[in-house]
């Protein structure tokens, strides 16, 4: 046995996350991790407990991702392994995750010890284990660094305190607050020569630099939902389209900010012999390079506006565009994931959280969504790191959880997915007794299977014999009895008027609405939204 107990050490490190301002510690339950639970409940940290790591990792990506700077804890073994795409999510998305594994001692390593295995670097070269055996250890550990942070915590016995776990009155010492910053650190001013024809690309996490270099600048703003630069007069609509048409050829230069990932016709332009691409550095383990690209030395300085019609062009074909768009929606029958995803944006107020899924809705959503007026400090948030449909209900409640607490009072938070994600993290729903249930209304678009790919090249006609198979994977769940098994609220519609009035009214906690659509012409209607484009 080493000189130091497990539960001295634990203490230690929980001591020291609160020095390090993590408020917010997501644990699951196991023996080896014992001493770090009881210290965090000793010390008065916010603890959100859950039976799947998987889980348990990706509520503290959201809670890190909407602001707080939270930990998630876990036993050893393959609970650690169950971590892992949380953790490769948070590294290419640069989202600052403190991982805290519990591991036997040292002595133990190689003697076919239950539950042990080889932890140190089992996330691989991207995210860095520092291994603690000593409160001398922690010094090592680089605190303030951006990203993930890998502490492995070997924890010998005895593992609990035999006296028991008094609670401190206020608190670990030295506890505050640490938001995730809106943007890499500031980089010096790199003014660009105005004359060619540019756009500004804002992928995921952009941030508002990107709609002020815009603005300044007059160029087109190519915003995703969860750029944080959708708003303002620049920002367009319906960009995606209006790449593939005559003005879109025209573009002779991009300023590229953020992670974009959600667009085939912006990778194409950025892959463009004859377009000049400049990108502006960004957070994650590989940020953006595109191939022939220039990377800034400095945050791009705009020119004067040349007092060119470009801007003007743009924004007059983004509107007429968007007209067309919502009378041809307009006129269908049914339901469709379009009427879906602009019933959502319409439904969020000023100061609101959206949480959006992998796959068809955040794409549906970005043809959709309106640019936000400048101010009203909406925050759209998908986990496009690595763009994984999986934990996107767990992201979603712990964003809305940091979310209410930095209001007064509790924002709208709304989650908008696909039914094969949601059945993917359906364990999410699973919570206890006196676990925080926030304000969050979890919009599924169930179309019973996998649509994005009937609009990919699988989708197409000569390959229908194999497609629901091996892609469309009908399912055939009923949401209304899984939401039942933990008593979720659910309420299913299938019209336009009956989401509306679904979301102008929540109950309070989190909720489930399903939004029945069918998935059999979605190619077709893809097609001639396309096509609607060309007209331009």
């Amino acid at each position: 046995m080493s000189g130091i107990s497990g539960v001295e050490l634990g203490r230690a490190v929980v001591d020291r996350l609160g020095t390090q301002g993590v408020r917010d510690v997501v644990l699951s339950p196991g023996s080896r991790n014992a001493p770090l639970a009881f210290a965090a409940w000793q010390r008065g940290l916010d603890l959100h407990t859950r039976i799947d790591e998987r889980s348990a990792a990706f509520l503290a990506l959201g809670l890190s991702k909407a602001g707080s700077r939270a930990a998630v804890m876990c036993t050893s073994g393959t609970a650690v392994a169950n971590l892992h795409p949380a953790v490769l999510e948070a590294a290419h998305a640069g989202v600052p995750l403190v991982v805290l594994s519990a591991d036997r001692p040292a002595r133990l390593m190689g003697t076919g010890a239950n539950q042990t295995t080889d932890q140190v670097g089992i996330f691989g070269p991207l995210v860095p284990t520092y291994d603690v055996a000593t409160p001398a250890d922690l010094d090592a550990v680089p605190w303030d660094a951006d990203g993930v942070l890998h502490v492995n915590v070997r924890l010998d016995e005895p593992l609990v305190d035999p006296a028991g776990n008094p609670r401190s009155a206020g608190g670990s010492p030295g506890l505050s607050a640490t938001a995730v910053p809106d943007n890499p650190p500031e980089l010096p001013v790199n003014l660009l020569p105005a004359g060619p024809r540019t756009v500004v690309v804002a992928g995921d996490d952009a941030g508002p630099r990107a709609r002020l270099l815009a603005e300044r600048a007059g160029w087109p703003l190519l915003a995703e939902p969860s750029s944080g630069a959708r708003r303002g007069t620049q920002a367009l609509r319906t960009y995606r389209l209006l790449l593939a048409t005559a003005l879109g050829a025209e573009i002779e230069r991009v300023v590229v900010l953020g992670r974009p990932t959600l667009s085939r016709p912006v990778s194409r332009l950025l892959a463009r012999a004859d377009v000049e691409v400049l990108v502006v550095p960004g957070r994650g383990v590989w940020p953006v390079r595109p191939p022939g690209s220039t990377v800034l030395d400095g945050f791009p300085g705009p020119p004067e506006p040349d007092g060119s019609d470009w801007s003007d062009r743009w924004r007059v074909a983004d509107r007429e565009l968007g007209r067309r768009i919502d009378r041809l929606l307009a006129d269908e029958p049914a339901l469709t994931p379009y009427d879906v995803a602009a019933a959502v944006s319409a439904a969020l107020p000023a100061e609101s959280l959206l949480v959006v899924g992998a796959s068809s809705p955040v794409r549906d959503l970005d043809i959709m969504q309106p640019p936000a007026p400048v101010g009203e400090r909406r925050k759209v948030i998908a986990n496009r790191g690595l763009s994984g449909i999986d934990g996107t209900i767990s992201t979603a409640i712990g964003a809305a959880i940091s979310r209410a607490e930095g209001h007064s009072s509790a924002p709208r938070s709304i989650a908008l997915m696909g039914d094969v994600t949601f059945l993917h993290d359906q364990s999410s729903l699973v919570l206890g007794p006196e676990e925080v249930r926030p304000d969050l209304t979890i919009v599924v678009v169930n179309d019973d299977g996998g649509a994005i790919f009937s609009m990919l090249e699988q989708g197409a006609p000569e390959h229908a014999a194999a497609f629901e198979r091996l892609f469309g994977t009908p399912h055939g769940v009923d949401l209304g009895s899984l939401c039942a098994a933990t008593r979720t609220p659910h309420l299913r519609v299938t019209s336009r008027p009956e989401l509306d009035q679904a979301l102008a009214s929540p109950n309070g906690g989190i909720e489930v609405v399903e939004a029945v659509v069918d998935r059999t012409g979605r190619r077709d209607l893809d097609r001639r939204i396309r096509a609607l484009a060309e007209e331009t």
